[in-house]
């Protein structure tokens, strides 16, 4: 296994705000997959404890599916997830985990870390934090 991706991003918004974007599905669906994904079907609710899933659709209709259980979720502070990817078949793959924290920040704002443990090898790493990273401009601009 690889070290975590480890991403922290500062927005200048109350920690209630971000906290249902990051959970309720109505507002997940606005920043959820990265950019270039057009259409998103799915059950993404982060709210409690319980399974989601998520069909990500980009521009030229590939399909990409995840999904797995939300496993903690504390107002205000903090979501964690299981996060595995589907084959052609359906099948999914290798599990990982997904954890969202979120502070309040210096200056009013919230201070957002997400850590995504337990991916398997570099090359997944990479690809990854890519497309957090891309997900993660939207949320911003959702904000």
């Amino acid at each position: 296994m690889t070290k975590p991706v480890r991403l922290e991003r500062q927005f200048a918004v109350p920690v209630d705000r971000v906290f249902d974007y990051v959970t309720r599905a109505d507002l997940l669906m606005q920043w959820w997959g990265p950019e270039g994904i057009v259409r998103n079907i799915g059950s993404l609710d982060f709210t409690r404890p319980g399974p989601w899933d998520s069909t990500m659709i980009n521009g030229e209709g590939a399909r990409y599916k995840v999904s797995g259980q939300v496993t903690s979720v504390r107002r205000p502070n903090l979501v964690a997830f299981t996060w595995g990817w589907h084959d052609d078949n359906d099948r999914r793959g290798h599990e990982s985990q997904v954890v969202i924290e979120l502070s309040e920040a210096e200056n009013g704002g919230t201070r957002f870390v997400l850590t995504h443990h337990d991916l398997p090898d570099q090359d997944q790493k990479n690809r990854h934090a890519e497309g957090w990273i891309s997900s993660l401009r939207k949320l911003e601009a959702a904000l």
